[in-house]
């Protein structure tokens, strides 16, 4: 069944009035922001929200394997599943704004795989001895205590046998972490753009990984969305909020994905324009914007236009296999504009995505 999210922005309180407005809006899920240095603490909020919501799914937004020991973060989103009723979701990705504000650039492919298959362990209520757990920190090892007996393993000792497992949703750009998601993963949430060539390739990279005989996971895109009767005041929208996800297409040097001149041309502009210290206001992209990028570029990277094209590009996605959008735009930019486009989308765009694509109508719809 189709499921719409809202993205996670810079998270300051954690309301439980604005929890059950956004479920009484009909989203299914809300993602949380894990950046230390640009956000409250994500599984705070969770928490809030799972008490004060009844059907409303939560996930971060996504976390990352360096900055939160691995079963420290199984034991969070364990906890968040226990509070809410099975309604917790583990989004995790290789780190964004949460490395660079530490000084580290997104992690390895290797070593993100591996906290993958861990988490899938902890998750699961199995163990994993120390020695192929590794150190989780600058601590001596627990040989240094002389005690009688010790642990040998990491376990979430406490979790109930009972608990439906919370599922891992990876959020995937390039090829290897697509691949990787798809053999590991309940969940891949692409972030690769909004045009059918783009979803289109990653799809099919998804389901050439998959493993004979397996279930294959839930796919879903995580894309900026610019709902807006005006269409210059769309496409006005849509230059300053599409480099921010473009950039994970260029974020380390290399492009990734479908690539024309034109392609190549705008993602540069993004590599070289994008400016982190702006990024927990969504404003990094001032210095891109202004006619350097291409109305067809953006169209790539986001879904732009009035109630009738929004819905029918978002349809054409799901009928390519995509389960789950994870929607950048309502929410996280303030002014009447926003709101309004906002509006148009959760009154408009959500109860025809609700009747055409076999969501269950909400009440007075």
């Amino acid at each position: 069944m189709l499921e719409i999210w809202r993205a996670g922005g810079a998270n300051f309180g954690a309301s439980a009035r604005e929890a059950q407005a956004i479920e009484a809006q009909g989203w299914d899920g809300q993602m949380f922001m894990d950046s230390q240095c640009l956000s409250a603490d994500p599984w705070a909020h969770m928490g809030v929200w799972a008490s004060a919501t009844e059907k409303l799914k939560l996930s971060t937004g996504v976390t990352n394997p360096l900055t939160r020991n691995l079963a420290v973060t199984a034991g969070a989103a364990v906890t968040v599943q226990a509070i809410s009723a099975g309604r917790a979701v583990l989004g995790i990705g290789r780190g964004d704004s949460a490395h660079a504000y530490l000084g580290h650039a997104p992690m390895g492919t290797r070593q993100f795989e591996r906290a993958l298959v861990h988490l899938q362990t902890l998750l699961s209520g199995g163990e994993i001895p120390f020695g192929e757990y590794g150190p989780s920190g600058d601590a001596p090892p627990l040989a240094a205590l002389h005690l009688g007996e010790r642990p040998e393993a990491v376990r979430l000792n406490w979790m109930p046998q009972s608990l439906a497992k919370v599922p891992l949703d990876v959020a995937a750009t390039g090829p290897k972490v697509i691949a990787m998601g798809a053999r590991l993963a309940e969940r891949v949430t692409f972030s690769v753009g909004a045009s059918r060539e783009r979803l289109g390739w990653a799809l099919g990279t998804a389901r050439a990984a998959q493993e004979e005989g397996t279930h294959p996971p839930s796919y879903g895109a995580q894309i900026v969305v610019v709902c807006d009767t005006d269409p210059e005041a769309a496409m006005d929208a849509a230059m300053l909020i599409a480099p921010p996800l473009a950039r994970f297409q260029v974020i380390e040097g290399r492009q990734v994905g479908p690539q024309d001149a034109e392609a190549a041309r705008n993602l540069e502009a993004v590599r070289k324009g994008y400016d982190m210290t702006r990024h927990s206001d969504m404003s990094g992209a001032d210095r891109i914007a202004g006619g350097s990028l291409s109305a067809q570029f953006v169209r790539d990277f986001a879904v732009v236009g009035n109630p009738d094209q929004v819905t029918r590009h978002l349809l054409d996605l799901v009928a390519m296999g995509i389960e789950r959008f994870v929607v950048v735009g309502p929410g996280l930019y303030p002014g009447e504009r926003s709101a309004a486009q906002d509006a148009l989308f959760t009154c408009e765009v959500m109860p025809a995505l609700r009747k055409s694509a076999g969501w269950p109508m909400a009440e007075g719809d």
